[in-house]
């Protein structure tokens, strides 16, 4: 019987780079998603990038609203099978919410003032190019990178650990926004 020096078994991909050092850290993709939804899907900032004079303070507490409530919510269903579903769900409302309000040239108090079916851009806007483009760009590029991201397993406590304290981060930053709002 000869001599077999090397085998090959399920351990022979310990040794080369794979899904632990390669997979992004789920916070990291908690980050971005909340980033883009605070700075991308945010209409009251275009307004002020566009009028400067329309208010810093709306803006930048809007800003911290965004970011702090999505990331919270994102922290909370952060785990492997909950948070790229999460993350396209609140893709495709903050898109549409942005769609809402700039096509319709509402105003940004319209958010928590109306009823939510009113900030929906009606289906004759879907037949001009602005929203369209706007979906295309807001929601559907972020989401295909989303779900070709590898998103690196975590062990339970550590999960959980990112988790709470992601939420209460969140939690921390939604209220500076609520403070500067007053």
């Amino acid at each position: 019987m000869p001599l077999r020096l090397f085998r090959t078994t399920g351990y022979s991909t310990l040794l080369m780079p794979g899904e632990a050092r390669l997979a992004m850290h789920p916070a990291w993709l908690v980050l971005g998603t909340s980033l883009w939804l605070a700075l991308a899907c945010n209409v009251g900032l275009w307004r002020f990038a566009a009028d400067p004079g329309s208010g810093l303070r709306l803006a930048l507490a809007s800003v911290l609203l965004v970011a702090g409530g999505s990331f919270a919510v994102l922290s909370l269903l952060g785990w492997r099978r909950t948070l790229k579903f999460t993350a396209t769900l609140l893709l495709l409302a903050g898109a549409l919410a942005a769609c809402g309000l700039w096509v319709q040239a509402l105003p940004l108090e319209a958010l928590w003032q109306q009823r939510p079916r009113a900030l929906l851009p009606g289906w004759a806007s879907f037949l001009r190019w602005q929203v369209p483009a706007l979906m295309l760009l807001l929601a559907v590029f972020p989401i295909v990178w989303i779900w070709h991201v590898q998103v690196r397993r975590l062990p339970g406590p550590a999960q959980l650990q990112a988790n709470v304290v992601g939420a209460i981060g969140g939690a921390i930053v939604f209220v500076a926004g609520l403070l500067l709002l007053r």
